[in-house]
């Protein structure tokens, strides 16, 4: 799964506290003028903001946000839609979240858990979508699963050998450094609210504290520097606990050659003709597993609806489409998935996965090819290695190239992570890039969105800028439906909003490019653009560029 993990900033602490113990850019769109001079947000988000900002307007709100609010009081107004099926190729999703429910496709030809393939499709009771997983949860990464089944050449083996003796050990040292920090952060805690006589308590009252002993003046420091990861001390040792969880599955199924954790599936997952398989529940298993409600809820969460968060599309149905493990996807998965998409009225697919190894990479292009041939739209995630996918040995499965210097389908778009911050820092620091290789930068950092148990949190990745532009993708086609996917991709592509300035990538200020430089288009997605695009190419006044320039 390409998920991201901000590891790196907690790791680095890890020495301090135990040492304790011992500028304006200019910007080019034709649809919207006057940007020129938009200036830096010095301001904190509010918290409106924070939950919304990727819906809000660079001009207006001086946050690079899609524009999606001005579209619709704007554009859309009370316009009609035509509805569009999105499936989320993903990890299963909460079918009864309070903010999803109302959006999920039914297949009304099947009846529900009767144990029958009613509608002839090859798949019995997928009344929202298929499970591909069956009963699994836990998995390997690819290149571990290579290594223990002995797929691959020999010099992708040895490739993957150097790999697994580098990651392994750094996990389970990872993981005992994390374990270390939250035990320093969790006592420093208990420490301070003991002294202050409260449960809860803010970084004013924590800087009020003199302390009497070395120990309380080494808490006090301690806890101070977590400030600076997050509003509370509780939010900080929550984040810890993830990355244990994180450190600990990488430990014991991500990179344990000897886990299997296809066995409950029965299939063998190297042979596509072993079919069927899998059961017609798509839903999350275990709560952990929230990747793909998080997806579903960025692209079309019930709008205005007096609970949780808008999605970006309305006139949506969502299909569900478990394929995504704690772990690398499988190929045939991937390609079944997308297969199965495409058969049941799928118009968009949004994929918020990636790997680097991919054994069996063309079943999955043929699964696109198929898809294109079916005017479907694939959104792409770009990868959460903050990696130059032009440097050849950066492979991000799957791609529109077959790791060749051009595309073979016009139908995929790839999409990268934009933060909130206006300005040199707007590529998220995770975010992969590439100019070929990547198509366009979506807002992508701490996004607001449905979780299971009808809950919502932040995450980030470039699994939530995908659906941001899937969102984008389905708006297009309800209001546009005579377009062709190839035509969407296209008006996401040169309607964004182009800047001149300077950004940092991976998070390192020795790496300052630019945006035409780190990706295909050069732009970051707009919805308001996007549609005034839209309307001129639907009615004729406009002809779009093509994509191979």
């Amino acid at each position: 799964m390409n998920r991201t993990y901000n590891k790196l900033s907690f790791l680095s602490l890890s020495a301090s506290i135990f040492l304790m113990g011992c500028g304006s850019t200019a910007l080019v769109s034709t649809p919207v003028d006057n940007i020129d001079s938009v200036p830096l947000k010095v301001a904190e988000l509010s918290d409106a903001e924070k939950k919304n900002w990727g819906h809000l307007d660079l001009i207006k709100d001086t946050i690079p946000g899609m524009s999606v609010d001005k579209a619709y009081d704007e554009i859309i107004k009370n316009k009609k839609g035509k509805t569009v099926v999105v499936a989320v190729l993903d990890s299963g999703m909460d079918l009864e979240h309070e903010d999803l429910k109302g959006v999920l496709w039914t297949n009304s030809d099947e009846i529900p858990n009767n144990g029958k393939d009613d509608d002839g499709n090859g798949y019995v009771d997928d009344i929202h979508g298929y499970n591909f997983l069956g009963k699994s949860y836990n998995e390997q990464l690819e290149y571990v699963r290579m290594l223990r089944l002995n797929i691959g050449d020999a010099s992708e083996r040895a490739e993957a050998r150097l790999l697994l003796d580098k990651e392994y050990p750094e996990a389970v040292q990872n993981k005992q450094q994390y374990e270390q920090i939250f035990q320093v952060v969790k006592g420093a805690d208990e420490l301070v609210k003991s002294e202050l006589g409260k449960e809860a308590y803010t970084k004013k009252d924590l800087l009020s504290i003199e302390p009497k002993t070395a120990q309380m003046e080494q808490s006090v420091a301690v806890l101070t520097q977590m400030f600076t990861y997050g509003d509370s001390i509780p939010e900080v040792l929550e984040e810890l606990k993830e990355g244990i969880t994180y450190f600990t599955d990488q430990a014991n199924y991500n990179l344990n050659k000897d886990f299997n954790g296809r066995e409950p599936v029965g299939d063998d997952p190297y042979d596509i003709t072993d079919v069927p398989y899998g059961n017609g529940n798509p839903k999350n298993m275990v709560d952990t597993e929230s990747h793909g409600t998080h997806v579903a809820g960025i692209i079309a969460a019930q709008r205005n609806n007096g609970v949780g968060m808008n999605g970006v599309a309305k006139n949506v149905e969502i299909m569900s489409i478990r394929a995504v493990p704690n772990g690398d996807e499988y190929d045939k998965d991937i390609a079944l998935g997308i297969r199965y998409a495409v058969d049941n009225g799928a118009s968009i697919i949004n994929c918020s996965f990636g790997k680097s190894f991919s054994p069996k990479a063309e079943w999955v292009y043929d699964a696109i090819k198929y898809a294109a041939s079916k005017d479907v739209l694939i959104v792409h995630a770009a990868g959460n290695d903050g990696e130059d996918l032009e440097v050849p040995e950066n492979r991000n499965y799957p791609n529109d190239d077959m790791d060749s210097d051009s595309e073979f389908v016009d139908n995929l778009i790839t999409v990268g992570a934009l933060s909130s911050s206006y300005g040199s820092e707007m590529v998220a620091s995770f975010s992969n890039y590439g100019k070929q290789r990547v198509d366009v930068f979506a807002p992508g950092d701490a996004i607001y969105s449905t979780m299971p148990n009808s809950e919502y949190e932040f995450q980030g990745g470039t699994s939530m800028a995908a659906p941001a532009v899937a969102g984008v993708a389905a708006l297009i086609l309800s209001y546009y439906p005579d377009l062709s996917a190839s035509q969407v991709k296209s008006i996401i592509m040169q309607s964004g909003l182009r800047t001149k300035t300077s950004v940092i990538v991976a998070g390192d200020e020795t790496k300052a490019t630019t945006f035409d430089k780190i990706s295909k288009s050069g732009k970051m997605v707009n919805a308001y653009n996007a549609l005034i695009l839209a309307d001129n190419i639907s009615n004729g006044k406009m002809t779009l560029e093509s994509n191979s320039k």
